[in-house]
């Protein structure tokens, strides 16, 4: 999918969310949607766009220095909480569990967007979605979504 604007990334990230929500929820772990790209490519654009069709009224900003971020869900029956992380700076995947990942992802009420999962990859769950965001011409993004069906770990 090409985006042209950040009205288009959003209007891409609501059609995703929604692919999601259909999936049943049999799993009891968090949704875990993994993003990347290189810098700039909008990974923080889809995740704010996320969040506010989810009506969190936090200012959601690229966790890049604080590693996650957590924010209480207003309009969702199936999660109570978003956390957003950057793994950017994260040197191994051992990194994660001193910041209660477990816990994170051991909750299905958690929605969990990681950027730069490709640097902790061993410890992403086997259902994450993935989504690759790459420049395109004049400026666009181009989107490459995969969404998996949802199985325990």
């Amino acid at each position: 999918m090409l985006s042209k604007n950040i009205e288009k990334t959003a209007e891409i990230a609501e059609g995703f969310f929604s692919k999601i929500l259909r999936n049943k929820r049999e799993d009891r772990r968090a949704t875990v949607v993994c993003l990347s790209g290189g810098l700039g490519v909008g990974k923080t654009a889809f995740t704010q766009a996320i969040a506010k069709h989810l009506g969190v009224k936090n200012k959601i900003i690229s966790p890049t220095f604080v590693i996650i971020k957590k924010y209480s869900i207003k309009n969702s029956k199936n999660y109570k909480f978003l956390f957003h992380l950057d793994a950017y700076r994260l040197g191994s995947e051992k990194e994660l569990l001193y910041l209660d990942w477990e816990k994170i992802v051991g909750n299905k009420e958690h929605l969990v967007f990681i950027e730069w999962p490709e640097n902790v990859k061993e410890i992403i769950p086997k259902n994450s979605h993935f989504i690759h965001i790459s420049h395109a011409k004049n400026g666009h993004r181009d989107f490459q979504i995969k969404i998996m069906k949802n199985k325990e770990k």
